[in-house]
């Protein structure tokens, strides 16, 4: 079975923290993508789209763009982002059955998705909605993002210690992010395969710094199941925040990486 169809629970109910606050997928992964296929794309699939943050940065690039996606809350969000003009389309579905055509995408991604996907099953339905000499790339950024290392550290331990809290209090499957290009590799689908380290800058206050950690969907199910549990350490981070921006709007860097395949 599919760990997807368990792990779409652990997205419900803040798909809009989520769009206001995660960063949008870099218009780097569109142009470089773009230019490692050889030419401009007819169709681009973005699997695990969530709100749509790392679908519409293709719209301008492909004919049409599906984004796919299980979770109601999160498709909801991303649908009525969709103006008339727009060649997107979003479809409720999961990433081992996306009901679509067999060959019909020149690129398929994955932007912060993959290691909640059952990585066998996803991988054959992405070979089968490929096209030959096609695309597939897998891109998450390092958490957190970077800004000042004590309030970094502080960040990091936050996310650590919801990681371990919540693998105590849920049955959510996380499936590891070094192993995703082994993965990809493995499969035998591609005929080659390769890492691709980049950066991207945003703006950032108080406000958002605090709420980017509010939207890891570990702090989400603690919150949900136990919130005794995490928000002593919440207050505690949100002082270290609003501390160190004082109310001004300050750069950050997310650091990503892709794991891409070629058919």
């Amino acid at each position: 079975m599919n760990n997807e169809y368990v792990n779409i629970d652990r997205f419900k109910g803040f798909a809009e923290l989520y769009d206001m606050n995660r960063p949008k997928s870099p218009t780097y992964v569109a142009t470089f993508l773009t230019q490692y296929l050889g030419y401009q794309p007819q169709i681009v699939v973005d699997i695990g789209c969530g709100t749509g943050l790392s679908t519409f940065i293709w719209k301008d690039i492909a004919d049409t763009v599906i984004g796919i996606e299980p979770n109601e809350d999160m498709l909801s969000y991303a649908i009525v982002k969709i103006s008339n003009e727009d060649n997107i389309e979003f479809i409720k579905a999961f990433s081992d059955n996306t009901t679509l055509s067999h060959g019909v995408a020149d690129i398929v991604t994955c932007s912060q998705s993959f290691h909640w996907m059952e990585p066998i099953s996803t991988l054959r339905e992405v070979n089968r909605i490929l096209k030959p000499g096609g695309i597939f790339a897998v891109y998450d950024c390092d958490w957190p993002p970077l800004v000042n290392p004590a309030l970094d550290t502080a960040y990091q331990e936050l996310d650590e210690y919801a990681d371990m809290t919540e693998v105590e209090i849920s049955d959510f499957k996380q499936y590891p992010k070094d192993k995703h290009l082994e993965n990809i590799k493995n499969s035998g689908y591609f005929r080659f395969t390769r890492e691709v380290v980049f950066a991207n800058t945003e703006s950032c206050d108080a406000t958002r710094y605090y709420n980017l950690a509010l939207s890891q969907g570990g702090i989400q199910v603690i919150l949900k199941k136990n919130p005794l549990l995490i928000e002593k350490r919440l207050l505690e981070f949100k002082g270290l925040v609003d501390k160190f921006f004082e109310l001004e709007t300050l750069p950050i860097v997310f650091c990503y990486r892709m794991r891409l395949g070629v058919k």
